[in-house]
């Protein structure tokens, strides 16, 4: 069960309005989307989302479920039971521990052609090590380019972000480790997830006090965000925390919620709830001098 969250946390940290754009360089995908997932995904609909924004169940999807640290994974390992019963037709499951194998041409080919590429969870340190700097990881940014998504949970959220939180060999409560680059696919960002169920809503400020200019965004479980272009929606059961050093809250708030529904343009960092109109917020929430 998601946990609670009080009517009073929420008007303590309420959402920005429409602000004047700060100028910020546009940090999601240019053409393609990404699915970005705070773990313990059961809403089929977000994994419907991902797969229409692929091109459909016909679409050839690739599966790189290495954080999950077993030695190998073949075409029918259990995580990719779940797209086969959603109708997807064309799966292929990628992993490998080798760097030189990354770096193959033929290793890499599947994600030439594949329309979508998900990374379930484990630890995101593992996916790192594995592809980093490597043909593989080129590819996927490629994938992108040409207009592609790229989806994934709990450490395959993390991975999408620029800063690698909770990136450290020795245990995931260190958020500054000894891997503090992710693949950088949704730029000037670190990514949490489990967010709420784990109590983790204010451990991404020490990330960004040491990182001010990044954009920090925690994700609650089985909720995610849809990044396309310059601005991404929340789509799931839960809730979506902004951690924005730009921007001064009310009361010394360090974080404000989204919920699902709610729209954030990437380039102004500005907030939207669509379903209360435009003109819905107050002026509250007010960029820093």
């Amino acid at each position: 069960m998601r946990s609670p969250i009080s009517k009073s946390i929420l008007l303590g940290l309420a959402l920005a309005l429409l602000l004047p754009a700060a100028g910020f360089a546009q940090q999601g995908p240019e053409k393609g989307s990404l699915v970005i997932v705070g773990g313990a995904l059961r809403d089929d609909a977000i994994l419907e989302r991902f797969i229409s924004l692929a091109g459909g169940p016909e679409a050839p999807i690739v599966i790189i479920p290495t954080a999950g640290g077993e030695d190998d994974y073949d075409a029918w390992y259990a995580g990719a039971r779940r797209f086969r019963n959603l109708g997807v037709k064309n799966i292929t499951v990628l992993h490998t521990w080798d760097r030189e194998e990354a770096e193959s041409e033929a290793f890499a080919a599947p994600i030439t052609k594949a329309r979508g590429v998900w990374f379930p969870g484990g630890r995101q340190w593992r996916l790192v090590d594995a592809y980093a700097d490597t043909r593989t990881e080129r590819e996927l940014h490629a994938l992108l380019a040409r207009g592609g998504v790229i989806g994934g949970s709990s450490a395959g959220a993390t991975i999408q972000g620029e800063y690698l939180a909770r990136g450290d060999t020795s245990g995931n409560t260190i958020m500054m480790g000894d891997h503090e680059e992710g693949f950088a696919f949704f730029r000037g960002t670190a990514i949490d997830q489990h967010l709420l169920v784990r109590n983790r809503h204010f451990d991404l400020l020490e990330i960004i006090a040491a990182r001010p200019e990044l954009l920090g965004i925690g994700i609650d479980e089985d909720t995610a965000i849809v990044v396309r272009g310059n601005g991404f929606e929340v789509i799931g059961q839960g809730y979506v925390a902004i951690y924005d050093n730009t921007r001064e809250l009310p009361n010394g708030g360090t974080f404000y919620f989204l919920m699902p529904g709610d729209r954030y343009n990437i380039e102004t960092r500005e907030p939207l709830r669509l379903q209360y109109g435009e003109n819905a917020f107050t002026t509250t929430v007010k960029k820093k001098r």
